[in-house]
């Protein structure tokens, strides 16, 4: 409820939002609208309109003064989740969307743009099942293309298998690139679960399905806690980038690809990384040129990657494989995940911090304090990566055994899928969940 003198909310949760733009505090105000799933819509706009004024999101400001004007039409629920989508705030949107849906159960552009502020969000089950309540009037591009989507990253493959055998090839060109890539996660799909349960847990299972790539390690440490294989925060060492290449190298045996060379990106990060490859592959370092055929690109991260570009020029020159071509992450962040979806990976991160930066230790007086990076030239970092300890971190004692064994039997079965197609990102982290730190 809002007073009638100042029109403050009064609910707890909404009054705490409005404390935080009274504060000028804009982005606490929408982590706070965030835990106010169930709050009335038009007392919801209300907050989001003055935080959309904040912020200078004009078309969410007025679409937001709508729906508290007139929380019980179509229009203004579905203009404003519609506007809620645009802005990056989807878990805003969803309640309005699925009041417009309930209000007019026909229309097929509420439940796409419901949809997308689902797929937004990760909530892939959700997705389905509101595609699923409408199948009788779903059209088959892009309602039921989307069906077989969100149930594949939902971990339902029975769904997907069924809904994808009923989907006819599209009338319009603009489709073609979507259908091919979703016949590749059905094929990979068939490839992987004979050698992997493919459940919920299923981590390197999953990020073959979704995306291609083969996952080298999991975390050690958390794995019941609530991370399932990925890190959060991660202070990254010399041992973990040598056994990333090691498990890099029996990934290569394991599928027999035979490149030439390694390709070095030009940031710091994947010069350094890339020296090491070259030595642990047996293979000669070059700088990366794009349309090379037959090697190894290396990456530390793909986003750092990016940034010594100056622009999305390395990734666009990845996103297109060439015959032969490998790309390998080392650190690829799975909350915000890079454009393009690496061929191998060798561990999944929330936050990162690489051997050479700045790292965080216990000092004398046991406080924390910040080294400094490591500035030594590049060759001299990647030695101490080639003759740093073979042995795997052993972790809390919590997470499955993961020997080598283990991945080379997987890459084993699934060789005849890997390396095909384009290298699309996916900004989903699928079926297998872990928990996210801010």
């Amino acid at each position: 409820m809002f007073s009638r003198r100042n029109r403050r909310p009064t609910s707890p949760e909404l009054a705490a939002a409005w404390e935080c733009l009274d504060e000028g505090d804009v982005p606490g105000a929408l982590r706070r609208l965030r835990q106010a799933p169930s709050a009335p819509l038009g007392e919801v706009a209300t907050v989001v309109g003055r935080a959309a004024g904040a912020a200078g999101f004009d078309d969410l400001r007025q679409a937001a003064a709508a729906l508290a004007a007139h929380p019980d039409r179509v229009r203004p629920l579905h203009d404003y989740g519609y506007a809620c989508v645009e802005r990056g705030v989807p878990y805003l949107a969803i309640p309005a969307l699925r009041e417009a849906l309930r209000r007019a159960p026909g229309s097929s552009g509420t439940l796409r743009e419901l949809v997308s502020a689902y797929e937004d969000e990760g909530r892939h089950r959700e997705a389905a099942d509101a595609l699923l309540a409408h199948e009788d009037g779903l059209a088959d591009w892009p309602d039921r293309y989307l069906l077989v989507f969100n149930a594949v990253l939902a971990g339902d493959l029975e769904l997907a298998r069924r809904q994808h055998a009923r989907l006819p090839g599209p009338a319009e060109d603009v489709w073609l690139g979507a259908r091919d890539r979703q016949n590749r996660v059905m094929e990979r799909a068939a490839t992987a679960g004979p050698v992997s349960p493919l459940d919920h847990s299923d981590l390197r299972g999953w990020q073959y399905v979704m995306g291609g790539t083969v996952l080298g390690t999991l975390s050690p440490h958390g794995y019941d806690a609530g991370m399932t294989g990925r890190y959060a925060w991660f202070q990254d060492s010399h041992d973990q980038c040598l056994q990333g290449l090691l498990r890099l190298k029996a990934v290569l045996e394991a599928a027999g690809a035979r490149p030439a060379s390694v390709s070095l990106l030009p940031d710091r990060g994947s010069r350094i990384l890339g020296l090491a490859a070259a030595e642990v592959l047996g293979l000669p370092a070059e700088p990366f040129v794009a349309g090379r055929e037959d090697t190894v690109v290396i990456a530390y991260d793909l986003d750092g990657a990016a940034r010594a570009a100056q622009g999305p020029d390395v990734i666009r020159q990845l996103l297109h494989r060439v015959p032969g071509q490998v790309l390998h992450e080392h650190a690829s962040c799975w909350t915000d995940p890079p454009g393009v979806a690496a061929d191998s990976v060798t561990l999944l991160h929330q936050s990162v911090v690489p051997p050479w930066g700045e790292t965080l230790r216990m000092g004398d007086d046991g406080e924390a304090e910040r080294s400094e990076a490591d500035g030594r030239p590049e060759a001299e970092i990647a030695a101490d990566i080639v003759g740093a300890d073979r042995t795997p971190d052993g972790g809390d004692g919590e997470t499955p055994a993961d020997p080598v064994e283990k991945l080379t039997d997987f890459v084993s079965a699934v060789r005849g899928t890997w390396l095909r197609g384009d290298r699309a990102g996916l900004r989903s982290p699928g079926p297998v969940t872990s928990s996210r730190f801010l």
